[in-house]
């Protein structure tokens, strides 16, 4: 996967950093994984504006993505490598023995016509999907389950990956991307390798359009609002004070707001940085 930054012959795309979507192999989804997905703007059922900066955007179609990995001793090959719009990661194409197609979230290095499995008797491969007890350790791991069978939820976005460090009795003890230790139940599935589309950070949008297609609104900065919209609101020119803090008062800038007494504080091992 590479980057490529664009000559400037409009405005809109001096700074612009493209994604060469070397990985990508077709331009097409499948038809069957695909449904309608609608747009709120950011209203509720009354019409009320309850989640500001929303609005706008591209239309788009959701791919039905398997989190659950639960086709098992079923090999599957590898058909296509897409761009999916609802997400940052790649998505990959699998048709398994007996013809029925899903999509993954694709991980790094995956190739089409490469053979998957999701198994507890599985090799360690890249796209294999296993539970956390039966893979070794120190391996690199994505899309992992917090509780057996409710599909992967963590270090799904691109790029990311989490490691098993070791384990303890049913457990096993991973660390997360964002450097937290934790231990899961050793039953919960994973897939092994890291997720794709890495050079995701490295882009650059290059002008504010590219945020409306994404259904971005332009975000207003607190501290030049009124004191009647915002704690950070008032003042003549820059000279409001205050400290920084969010729209109901909650302070920002490392103010901690997870609760001391949260049941799953006893499954973290050490906390993120």
């Amino acid at each position: 996967m590479s980057v490529r930054k664009l000559k400037p012959i409009t405005p809109g795309q001096r700074f612009r950093v493209v994604n060469n979507f070397d990985e990508i192999t077709t331009n097409k989804p499948e038809k069957s994984l695909t449904v309608g997905i609608s747009k709120s703007g950011g209203r509720n059922n009354t019409g009320k504006m309850t989640m500001r900066y929303t609005g706008g955007g591209h239309k788009q179609k959701y791919r039905i993505i398997d989190f659950k990995r639960n086709k098992f001793d079923v090999e599957a090959t590898v058909k296509t490598v897409e761009y999916d719009p609802n997400r940052t990661a790649f998505i990959a194409l699998l048709e398994y023995a007996d013809g029925e197609k899903r999509y993954i979230i694709a991980p790094t290095g995956i190739k089409v016509d490469q053979k998957v499995i999701s198994s507890e008797t599985a090799e360690p491969n890249v796209g294999n999907a296993m539970k956390l007890k039966n893979i070794p350790l120190g391996t690199v791991i994505s899309c992992i389950e917090l509780k057996p069978g409710q599909g992967g939820i963590m270090a799904r976005s691109a790029g990311s990956s989490a490691q098993l460090t070791s384990r303890d009795k049913k457990y096993v003890i991973i660390k997360l991307p964002s450097g937290e230790s934790r231990m899961v139940l050793g039953e919960c599935m994973a897939m092994v390798g890291a997720v794709s589309n890495h050079d995701h950070m490295l882009t650059v949008s290059g002008k504010a359009g590219r945020s409306r297609w994404l259904g971005r609104r332009p975000r207003t900065r607190p501290v030049v609002m009124n004191p009647v919209d915002h704690p950070m609101g008032g003042g003549e020119g820059k000279s409001s004070g205050g400290h920084p803090r969010s729209r109901n008062g909650m302070p920002s800038k490392g103010y901690k707001t997870r609760k001391k007494n949260k049941a799953s504080n006893r499954h973290i091992i050490s906390k993120r940085k």
